[in-house]
């Protein structure tokens, strides 16, 4: 290493207050490719007490002036943006050891929960910036007292603290959901891959997308920021178990209550059902698998595969067909096209991984790898931080410790040989908790009886199989629409999940009170609550006109025997509640019924304005229930209400803007009695854009 290349290599900087902070070189970041230094840290201290109150002033702010539409259309067009300029971080991401094909899982896969949350706000979030969960419900006699749920965002900060394998992932996994919600963030990345991190905020930044305060970033450490924090910020934390257990117990966390969710490394595994034979393609997806799994960022994975659980009478055939497989494995410098395996993330990290590695072999035997010397690809990278794919056997896998204690976060996994699936299913609780688990069988009766029990030590169940294997995204990729995370060794934290992701940075209240005030509070509007009518039909007015809880009281209509046939015949439905006069007098209902969908169609009969409006398509039903049974002269008549508008900020084909408006609809009869009860979906045409 030169003199004149540690004065060269650029100062990274801490985004602080709207400021890029940093001049002054800090500690030096060496290549894990090669062993020259590229980066330094800065050394300058950073004000935490000052970051912490922009964040709660500037960034609450500038995130509450927006709501869940326009925050998850940013959130679309960060994604867009960060795709636009990829390939500069491709470039940087070669600096850290991953090979391109491990980037594309950071950088494309970054970007793509980007759109996944941008996907979840325009679905399933309203306008606004208030959650209401599930429908109110009576708490009395007479339909004027009820209670319900909602979720506000909370009026603090979200502190989440990386990990060095995922520098561009791993933050926006977390930041997409904060942000949906309405909550700023501070960003510690690990150090030794934070060049990374900060290059992706700086396009961020740059991007002009992000509101003023709505995210931070941390080079270095933390200092005192969390004991800065208070009971209404959030911490998450993902790494190591140790280090997770460690600042779990910060006493300011403990003594304010602060939500602290880890995601840790853990003893994730793999198990080669007893149905698949050597000959099977079962079985070389299982090899694929866990080979992948072992290569993939170097092993560098929280969810890679570290216990190889397989049949005894297996062993064999497993250890030649995975030797043969990682034997083609070419490592070096990932800058080359060739390489298909690059370096850990720090000479730091090498180390750590090695003293694991031996401390393994104390309970296992080697079966490929850990050998010197062995074939690097591109100059100078025997100076890298470069480790040999290993693969062990256990000598006893139902002894304690070893691989089911020892993670060496790097190319190396161990077998373990099973007596039967029940052995199978106790070694991998033997985890203590992972992240996840991959079963791989051809036998749908070894799946039902597995999957359960696995469940309960391991956040994600992945059945593969060769049906699944051609659309599978394999055992190692968390997914934004599902959770993510792992119970004990794993952390006991929640991430991702789609909706229930944007929740964590969220505070969950119950309300009570009338109708009315409820609707007040979430802007939905809750049955018995006040309606307004007029003289206009409720189809007929704009999307910016209609008010929550416009309404429209129709006239009746008496169900006849003609009706129930016609529908009968149209629909071919000649079901015997309808048709069979001494079936149906035998039956709970002692009478022939119409058809619920009948009375579907007939409400919409009496709801529907059918002239050309604002009004332009009807895409679904909620919550539908039939409730009254509705027998040959009956009387029904409807009451369409506007429950809940949501401004997506979308256009029709025609390019005329439009909202979502929700209709509840109470169908009744002469008694006043409830007949059917559902929710109608709109879209309606807006005035203005």
């Amino acid at each position: 290493m030169s003199p004149s290349s540690v004065l060269q290599s650029p100062v990274l900087q801490s985004f602080i207050a709207g400021e890029w902070l940093g001049k002054q070189a800090g500690q030096a970041l060496a290549s894990p490719v090669n062993g020259e230094v590229i980066y330094h840290t800065h050394a300058e201290a950073i004000d935490f007490g000052c970051s912490l109150e922009f964040a709660r002033t500037k960034g609450r702010a500038s995130l509450m002036v927006m709501d869940f539409q326009s925050r998850a259309s940013c959130l679309r067009d960060l994604g867009k943006y960060l795709l636009e300029h990829k390939e500069s971080l491709y470039a940087t991401s070669l600096l850290t050891g991953a090979t391109r094909n491990d980037s594309w899982v950071d950088i494309e896969g970054g970007a793509g929960t980007l759109f996944a949350y941008a996907s979840v706000g325009r679905r399933e979030l309203p306008s606004g910036n208030l959650i209401h969960e599930d429908d109110a419900f009576p708490l009395g006699r007479d339909g004027q007292f009820f209670g319900s749920h909602i979720l506000v965002p909370r009026q603090g900060v979200a502190v989440h603290i990386n990990a060095f394998n995922f520098p561009i992932w791993g933050m926006l996994e977390k930041f997409a959901a904060n942000f949906l919600a309405g909550m700023p963030c501070i960003v510690k990345p690990a150090t030794s891959t934070s060049y990374l991190t900060e290059a992706c905020v700086r396009l961020m930044q740059e991007s002009g997308l992000l509101p003023e305060g709505s995210l931070q970033l941390i080079i270095g450490r933390t200092g005192d920021l969390l004991d800065r924090l208070d009971g209404q910020d959030v911490v998450t934390f993902t790494g190591s178990a140790s280090t997770a257990a460690k600042l779990k117990i910060t006493p300011n966390i403990i003594n304010n209550s602060i939500p602290f969710n880890a995601e840790a490394d853990s003893l994730n595994c793999a198990i080669l059902a007893p149905d698949v034979s050597a000959d099977s393609p079962e079985f070389d997806l299982f090899i694929k698998e866990v080979a992948r799994e072992m290569t993939v960022k170097a092993g560098q994975k929280c969810t890679a595969i570290r216990r190889v659980m397989i049949p005894e009478n297996q062993v064999q055939a497993v250890s030649e067909r995975l030797t043969a497989r990682l034997a083609k494995v070419s490592i070096g410098d990932p800058h080359l096209d060739t390489v298909r395996m690059g370096a850990l993330a720090s000479f730091e990290q090498k180390v750590d991984v090695l003293a694991q590695l031996e401390a393994l072999l104390k309970s296992s035997q080697l079966v490929y790898g850990h050998e010197d010397g062995f074939e690097l690809l591109g100059k100078g990278s025997e100076k890298g931080a470069f480790i040999q794919p290993t693969l062990l056997l256990s000598n006893d896998p139902d002894a304690e410790g070893g691989a089911h204690d020892i993670e060496a976060f790097g190319p190396i996994s161990t077998l373990m040989p099973y007596k039967n699936i029940d052995h199978a299913i106790a070694l991998a609780a033997r985890g203590k908790g992972s992240l996840v688990t991959t079963l791989v069988t051809q036998d749908p009766e070894i799946a039902r009886k597995v999957v359960p029990a696995l469940a309960a030590w391991h956040g994600r169940v992945h059945i593969l199989n060769e049906a699944s294997s051609k659309e599978s995204t394999g055992h190692g990729s968390p997914l934004p629409m599902l959770k993510h995370g792992g119970p004990g060794r794993a952390g006991g934290g929640e991430e991702l999940g789609g909706i229930r992701g944007v929740k964590h940075y969220m505070q969950r209240a119950a309300i009570q009170g009338s109708p009315t005030m409820l609707s007040a509070v979430t802007g939905e509007y809750v049955r018995g609550g006040e309606t307004y009518e007029s003289d206009v039909h409720p189809f007929r007015r704009y999307f910016e006109d209609l008010r929550i809880g416009e309404s429209l009281l129709t006239h009746r209509r008496t169900v006849t025997e003609t009706d129930i046939v016609n529908f009968g015949c149209l629909s071919g439905d000649h079901f015997y509640m309808h048709f069979d006069d001494i079936a149906a007098r035998d039956s709970q209902f002692e009478q022939r019924i119409a058809h619920g969908y009948f009375v579907l169609s007939a409400a919409a009969g009496l709801f529907v304005s059918p002239g050309e409006g604002p009004v332009l398509a009807n895409y679904g039903l909620d919550t539908l229930r039939f409730i009254t049974p509705v027998p040959i002269g009956d009387t029904i008549r409807a009451r369409l209400t506007c429950k809940r508008k949501i401004d997506q900020g979308k256009l029709s084909p025609k390019g005329e803007p439009q909202g979502v408006v929700v209709w509840d609809v109470q169908v009744t009869n002469q008694h006043e009695e409830l007949v059917a009860s559902y929710d109608i979906l709109t879209l309606v045409k807006k005035q203005f854009v």
